[in-house]
Parts: C-alpha cells; sequence; structure tokens
C-alpha cells in the first residue's frame, strides 16, 4: 500500500458543484468559475508526487481518495492510468470521465464535487478551514 496526502485550505468562494470533476489548486485565489474547485494553497499538485507513488499511479492501480475536512471524510474510488503525465505544476484534479490533462490525478471515480456533503463544503467555505486529501493505492 502506498499513500499520499496533499494539505490544502477553504476559501470564501469554494461552490463544489461541478459534477464530474473535483480538484485542489496551489494557487490562493478562486472566482465562481472554479466550480469543481474544493481547496486552495495545496501543499502539492500532480507534478510534486511522489515518484514511486507516480509509477503506481500510472499502472491502472485502484485508488481510494478520502477527503478529510475536520472530523469529517468523504470517500471516493477512482483509477491510474498509463495516459496519466502529472505534469501539472498548480493542480490535482479527479475525474469521474477518462479524460487525461497533465492536471489528471484520477479517472472513472466514482464522486466529483457536487457529491461533497454540503456540510463539509460549509465548513470549506472558511479560510482557516484546512483539509487534507489523502490517496491510498492498495
Amino acid at each position: 500500500m502506498l499513500e499520499e496526502t496533499i494539505q490544502f485550505s477553504g476559501h470564501p468562494a469554494i461552490r463544489a458543484l461541478h459534477r464530474t470533476t473535483l480538484e485542489i489548486t496551489m494557487e490562493n485565489h478562486l472566482t465562481e468559475n472554479g466550480d469543481c474547485i474544493i481547496g486552495v494553497r495545496a501543499s502539492k499538485a500532480c507534478n510534486q508526487i511522489d515518484a514511486d507513488f507516480r509509477k503506481k499511479l500510472m499502472a491502472k492501480s485502484q485508488i481510494k481518495i478520502s477527503v478529510e475536512v475536520r472530523n469529517r471524510i468523504f470517500s471516493i474510488r477512482a483509477f491510474g492510468s498509463p495516459h496519466l503525465t502529472l505534469t501539472d505544476s498548480k493542480e490535482i484534479v479527479i475525474r469521474k470521465s477518462a479524460f487525461f490533462s497533465p492536471r489528471t490525478l484520477a479517472v472513472n471515480s466514482d464522486r466529483a464535487a457536487f457529491d461533497l456533503p454540503r456540510v463539509m463544503v460549509e465548513e470549506l467555505r472558511d479560510p482557516a478551514c484546512r483539509g487534507k486529501l489523502r490517496i491510498i493505492i492498495e
């Protein structure tokens, strides 16, 4: 089992309404257009993920992802792929589809930003709120 944990912060503009993607960004700002973003000031982007972890992601591994905010945990199942490039220097995106871009960390997920419980979204609108994206390859 391999694990990667990425810290992120909340932001007042978080809406989490996108039905097919979920994203965290290293940027510290967010506009209303970023309706898939659930966190800003992320501690890592795709290109900063550990090399061994990246290799496993690119081997079409099954991935368990948890979004942890305060005492709440939201679980996602997704997959890696040999088509991942993991080269983006600012963002991480989890997709329900099989669309690939440099920002894509995982595809064919069972959940997206829209599925995040609304109580978690409310908590993430607090800039002082810290969250974790925990990614486990089993």
